[in-house]
């Protein structure tokens, strides 16, 4: 193991405002990203033509955020950016085949950087702070060894969150063109309402729904469970514990032995959906799996379904844009930060339904909604073997062969 400074390991791109040298920049469509990392927050570039940029990141950079409140987050550059003073680009001098090892060495010490930067209220990292900052590193081979073994864990993360976009995608695409459009296949296999199935205006949803369908409220179609128990009274049993920080961190369960867990919760059976009450906006809806000694938190409301189609019918109903607005709509409470929506109200909500419908749709969207929570639980493994191995990878304890 060596001591080197981040300027010997990495060339290091500081942003700029735009209002310096920016202005006139013959970067044409190519977007300012100004931080934080999340690549939430671009800004057009101005198109006088006058000199060119010479703040940019480069595709496989780091994008290390050195102002505010955002400091010390990162993300990848995945394209060429124009690059504002609130971002730096770093990138290893012997190529971008190290740059996951450097990224997580940044990331193992940051806490470290983070303790030396400018100005109280508003922390700045300069260049200075960052070039200097002297890190404990192996030799190059482990470095490129490192930074295979981490790109690799990421890269099945990232394949993992395409394909859970793409099956969130069909899935609302199905929801919506069935119970939204109502172009579910009709009778002769066409899609009902553009084929020109009859419609009927239904006054409860103050729209027109197919003739046969009713307006019915969620409390008609599932039950909700209140089953509670309390962990401590079997304190050695180990629990699939949902609860709100897990899951917001996670998206799943923690295990937990009972004499740990200090307080009643409910149990979860293999057809519930978990819908939490607290700060509807979020949209926490956990699909339950067939697994054993799961309880979830009183935050959640257990809705109890009655089969596995409808079941999965209901998720899309829980995940739906019309759900969520309407639960932030009923949410109450002093604090805007909890904020809850009262369950009886919550299952109030009213949608156009017909079983045999929702059914057949429940079965279509079976393999989807399943892939997309084990997708996410592999995530969530990866993520911690990658946490768990970091320290040790970077301190020398760990080699790769």
């Amino acid at each position: 193991m060596i001591k080197a400074s981040l300027s010997d390991l990495a060339n290091i791109t500081m942003g700029t405002s735009p209002a310096g040298e920016f202005c006139g920049a013959e970067i044409i469509g190519m977007p300012l990203l100004n931080g934080p990392a999340e690549f939430t927050d671009f800004y057009p570039v101005p198109a006088q033509f006058t000199s060119a940029p010479k703040r940019l990141s480069k595709p496989d950079d780091i994008l290390f955020c050195v102002r505010g409140s955002t400091t010390g987050r990162m993300n990848w550059s995945d394209q060429e950016y124009a690059i504002g003073r609130g971002l730096a680009a770093i990138s290893h001098k012997s190529g971008s085949e190290y740059n996951h090892f450097l990224r997580y060495l940044l990331e193992n010490n940051l806490n470290s950087l983070l303790n030396n930067t400018n100005g109280s209220t508003f922390p700045n990292l300069t260049s200075d702070i960052l070039a200097g900052f002297i890190f404990t590193i192996p030799d190059l081979g482990d470095q490129k060894k490192i930074s295979a073994v981490l790109k690799s864990v990421d890269t099945k993360i990232a394949i993992n969150n395409r394909i859970n976009n793409e099956l969130e995608a069909m899935a609302k695409t199905l929801y919506d063109y069935w119970f939204v459009q109502f172009d579910f296949p009709g009778a002769n296999g066409k899609p009902y309402k553009t084929s020109g199935g009859k419609m009927v205006y239904n006054p409860i949803l103050k729209r027109e729904i197919p003739e046969g369908w009713s307006s019915v409220p969620l409390l008609k179609i599932t039950s909700v469970s209140n089953q509670l128990l309390n962990p401590a009274d079997y304190p050695n049993q180990v629990f699939r514990h949902f609860s709100i920080p897990v899951y917001d961190a996670t998206k799943t369960f923690d295990l937990e032995a009972g004499i740990t867990i200090g307080s009643n919760k409910f149990t979860v059976k293999k057809n519930d959906i978990l819908v939490s009450k607290l700060n509807p906006w979020f949209n926490r809806v956990i699909y339950a799996m067939e697994e054993e000694n799961i309880i979830c938190s009183t935050e959640l409301v257990v809705w109890r379904t009655s089969s596995n189609n409808i079941k999965n019918f209901l998720y899309m109903v829980a995940t739906s844009p019309q759900f969520i607005t309407y639960c932030t709509q009923s949410a109450t409470g002093t604090s805007n930060s909890h904020k809850r929506v009262n369950p009886n109200i919550m299952m109030r909500f009213e949608i156009p339904f017909d079983k045999n419908i929702a059914v057949a749709l429940g079965e279509k969207l079976e393999p989807m909604i399943k892939k997309l929570v084990i997708n996410q639980r592999e995530n969530t493994e990866l993520a911690k073997l990658r946490d768990w191995l970091l320290p040790m990878l970077m301190n020398g304890q760990v080699t790769v062969k």
